[in-house]
This record gives C-alpha cells, structure tokens and sequence, in this order.
C-alpha cells in the first residue's frame, strides 16, 4: 500500500507563514510528478502548484510571488512554503502524487491522494 500524509497545517493569522510537508511511503519504484491543490468550503478543487522529479514547476498564477513548492527526492517529500498568508488562503490542501510500483506482472502507474491537511487564516 502507498500512502502520502501531510502535515504542517495550522491556524494563523493574516500576514503569517506555514509550511506544509508530504511524506510518501510504502511499495513504489520512483515518484514521479508531485503537487498540492486546495478546496475552500463551498468552492471546486484548484490547482495551487506542481512539481516534476526532474524539478519542472508549475504554479497557479493567484499563488504566484506568495507560494513555494520543493521536493527532496531522496526523502520521498514535498514541501509548500507559504508567505504573507491571507483569509482567501483558507482551505483543506490535498497533496497529489503519480506513483510507479513494480508488480508481478511489470510496472503499474497511478495516481494517489493525501487526507489533506487544514489551513485556517483568520484573526
């Protein structure tokens, strides 16, 4: 079994920073794209950034200047460093990876989530 857990999240106020971390673990051969989305109450899942193995980034152009996304390969790990936090930051992030693990038969690719982890920016 495969499994991405993320932490870091937190109640904080306007202005203030967090940083969230997301572990995977378990039968896998390599990792290859990793990414972190959000959902705020009553509104669709977005995109907030992407990372490749190779270190290719995309972000959302609203997470531009504020948001940082790094991988540690050797550790399995992305992080999202987010500065100057404001309200509409207020969300559930959902950490994203596409997996490749080794079976009897050859290689499987998919596509795993995390629980998420709670971001509250409120005074």
């Amino acid at each position: 079994q495969v499994q991405l857990v993320e932490s870091g999240g937190g109640l904080v106020q306007p202005g203030e920073s967090l940083r969230l971390s997301c572990v995977a673990s378990g039968n896998f051969l390599r990792i290859n794209d990793m990414g972190w989305y959000r959902q705020a109450p009553g509104k669709e899942r977005e995109l907030v950034a992407r990372i490749s193995s190779g270190g290719s980034i995309n972000y959302a152009d609203s997470m531009k200047g504020r948001f940082t996304v790094s991988r540690d390969n050797a550790k399995n790990t992305v992080f999202l460093q987010m500065n100057v936090l404001e309200p509409e930051d207020t969300a559930v992030y959902y950490c994203n990876a596409q997996v490749a693990q080794v079976t009897g038969r050859g290689l499987n690719f998919f596509e795993i989530w995390g629980q998420g982890t709670r971001v509250t920016v409120s005074l």
